[in-house]
């Protein structure tokens, strides 16, 4: 895939890059290694600085920023212009409290016979980031917060279709006041991963993608005994309920659904709705999803852009076409629209059987599933019987059933009666094939830190005296 800037509204190539040289590859691993042995020796309230003028930047910028993402991947500008504002807000986050969530964590010294023992969190080095379209700054943001705060660098890999977001955002953080060095973007492909992910200088590596992205980037880590965090999309059920406010359910259902008009991995695909009011829902749902407005991204009121590739959007019809064939019902949607760009309608597909692959794989566009279920035990079933397990919502007012879904959902997070989402202050991962490893929080800051046992004996100073940089 070539990297160049393809505007999905009309196919148009707006600008190309040439991949790095193998040369240009190794100078800037060495501008991160050194930059590391730097980053590490500030203090954080300094990182802290440089991290709250990135979000100054971002905030004085969100406009023009905005407009890039939707000319690269196809978002609503109103949804893109949200982004910018939410990495601003993830950055003052960790501005503010990583000295927290690094603080050294004190231990029973007495229970392991020391004067003095604790847990210190460090950075590791340099860390590589292979990074999706979908969320072109969010997605980078939320590992890079953290990991900058932490005194580590980031090596960025981004998606061939987003170049021009990746060299944003190495250049947000270089006027932000960051040594130069610390935060890379590599315009490379992806078969320069191997090669990057083996240099000893790269101490580990995160991943948000595709299965296969992910078994690739672990196997390499594993031979290399590298640590990695995968996040690797879902299938996100969305169960409704008896007791469940369905006028509600039906709009945050639609919202779920076509957020970055379907392209999102935390996107709600499967809807499980019992029986009892499996109709109502239906028909609610359905007039929703029909009354979306789909067109130009830049344009007020547009609901739904193009997806971000002619070949994902093929896939996604693909998906919805064998389904069809194979005795599903389409209650919305479900044709190709002509024209120029790469849009699909808002879909709802039911009548769905194991032999169709909307069943079991992820569908990256505005589709949706609809399932019908006669219990509670049925549909845990049915939203537990994938191989995905990232996020999960449940609709009740039930407080027993509230309490039984967030136990039983095997998900790496559970929304009652609300939308699934990501926040800086929850981590952020999934279970089974969507990956392992979090994000986000103050695990997702430990997780690219050495977790240090530190152990005194008799003459060692007391708890609190003295500090440390990191």
């Amino acid at each position: 895939m070539p990297i160049a800037t393809i505007n999905p509204v009309n196919g148009q190539v707006l600008k190309t890059y040439d991949p790095m040289s193998d040369e240009q590859i190794d100078a800037a691993i060495e501008r991160a290694d050194l930059a590391f042995r730097q980053l590490r020796g500030t203090t954080i309230a300094q990182r802290g600085q440089w991290l709250t003028a990135a979000a100054d930047l971002l905030d004085a910028e969100r406009d023009e920023t905005a407009r890039l993402m939707t000319t690269e991947m196809g978002k609503t500008y109103a949804a893109a212009k949200a982004e910018v504002t939410k990495c601003a807000t993830a950055c003052r986050f960790y501005a503010a409290n990583a000295e927290q969530m690094l603080a050294d964590e004190p231990a029973d010294a007495g229970a392991v016979k020391a004067t003095r023992a604790f847990i210190r969190y460090q950075p590791i080095g340099a860390v590589l980031a292979v990074m999706p379209w979908n969320f072109p700054l969010w997605q980078v943001m939320r590992f890079a917060a953290p990991a900058l705060m932490a005194g580590n660098t980031g090596l960025l890999k981004h998606a061939s279709n987003v170049p021009q977001a990746a060299l944003y955002l190495e250049d947000l953080f270089r006027r932000a006041g960051f040594p130069e060095g610390a935060f890379t973007t590599l315009l490379v492909g992806s078969d320069a991963v191997d090669r990057i992910l083996r240099d000893p200088r790269v101490r580990a590596a995160t991943l948000t993608g595709s299965e296969g992205a992910g078994r690739s980037i672990a196997q390499i880590a594993g031979r290399e005994l590298k640590k990695t965090v995968l996040e690797l999309g879902g299938s996100d059920p969305f169960v409704v309920m008896p007791s469940a406010d369905l006028d509600q359910a039906a709009e945050v259902a639609t919202t779920a659904r076509c957020q970055n008009n379907g392209q999102s991995c935390i996107a709600a695909k499967r809807f499980i709705v019992h029986t009892d009011i499996f109709d109502a829902f239906a028909q609610k749902f359905t007039e929703r999803m029909c009354a979306l407005r789909v067109g130009d991204p830049m344009e007020d009121g547009t609901e739904i852009g193009p997806l971000a590739t002619e070949r994902g959007r093929d896939e996604v019809h693909a998906q919805v076409r064998d389904a069809v064939d194979k005795g599903a019902t389409v209650l919305c949607g479900g044709e190709l629209p002509s024209g120029d760009g790469w849009y699909y309608p808002p879909t709802i597909v039911t009548d769905l059987r194991p032999e169709m692959r909307m069943w079991s794989e992820e569908v990256f566009g505005p589709v949706a599933g609809l399932f019908r279920v006669s219990s509670y035990e049925e549909a845990i079933e049915v939203a537990n019987g994938t191989k995905f397990g990232l996020g999960s919502n449940a609709w009740t007012r039930d407080p027993q059933e509230q309490e039984r879904f967030a136990t039983d959902l095997d998900a790496g997070s559970v929304f009652i009666n609300g939308m699934t989402t990501s926040f800086p202050q929850l981590p952020f991962g999934g279970v089974k094939n969507s990956g392992y490893g979090r994000e986000l929080s103050a695990l997702g800051m430990r997780e690219f830190c050495n977790i240090k046992t530190v152990w005194m004996g008799e003459g060692a100073p007391s708890a609190g005296a003295g500090a440390h940089a990191e």
